[in-house]
């Protein structure tokens, strides 16, 4: 019994003795800490991908927009004027409603997926140039660790968000109107 708390006690000295050797290495590392989320939310880089997306899908919601609302009308139509129609009239305005939401409801669907597919090809493109910014800055500044939302805390003395942010709005240079990208 008494050998093994020795042997703990040893193995706790020289794992305390391996840290403190070891603490005038680690003294030397500079390490920095990135918030990606407030770097997606706030570079003029993102916010310029999001209009992107914004304007080439803005005509094609418009007409789902005009498309479900004209599938209103008909519906008021129906529950309006349903009992003075003739079962012929009836039928083909239901059959037209049917119709009509069929048409609507497959062009939601692939209005939603093009939609996923166009964010996800300028996230890919954001996250890369973040990356540059952020590796670009951590050479620069000479970094040895950058850490990016997995970290649990991160004190300001690390944080490198800021700096990473003003190095994206300096580096951005907005589409000349009426040019895409």
């Amino acid at each position: 019994m008494v050998s093994k708390k020795l042997t703990r006690a040893l193995l706790l000295a020289a794992a305390l003795v391996g840290c403190s050797a070891a603490g005038p290495a680690f003294a030397q590392v500079k390490i920095g800490f990135v918030n990606t989320v407030k770097l997606m939310e706030q570079s003029p880089q993102a916010k310029a991908a999001s209009a992107r997306v914004e304007a080439e899908f803005a005509p094609r919601e418009k007409k789902l927009v005009a498309a479900q609302k004209q599938v209103k009308q008909l519906e008021d139509k129906l529950n309006r004027n349903g009992a003075v129609m003739s079962k012929g009239e009836r039928t083909k305005l239901q059959r037209e409603i049917a119709k009509k939401k069929r048409d609507f409801s497959r062009g939601q669907d692939e209005f939603r997926q093009d939609l996923n597919i166009r964010r996800n090809e300028e996230l890919s493109k954001l996250q890369h140039e973040l990356y540059k910014a952020i590796v670009a800055l951590a050479k620069e500044k000479h970094y040895d660790l950058v850490v990016g939302d997995g970290a649990i805390y991160a004190s300001d003395r690390v944080n490198i968000t800021q700096e990473v942010l003003d190095r994206l709005k300096a580096s951005y240079k907005a589409p000349k109107s009426g040019s895409k990208k």
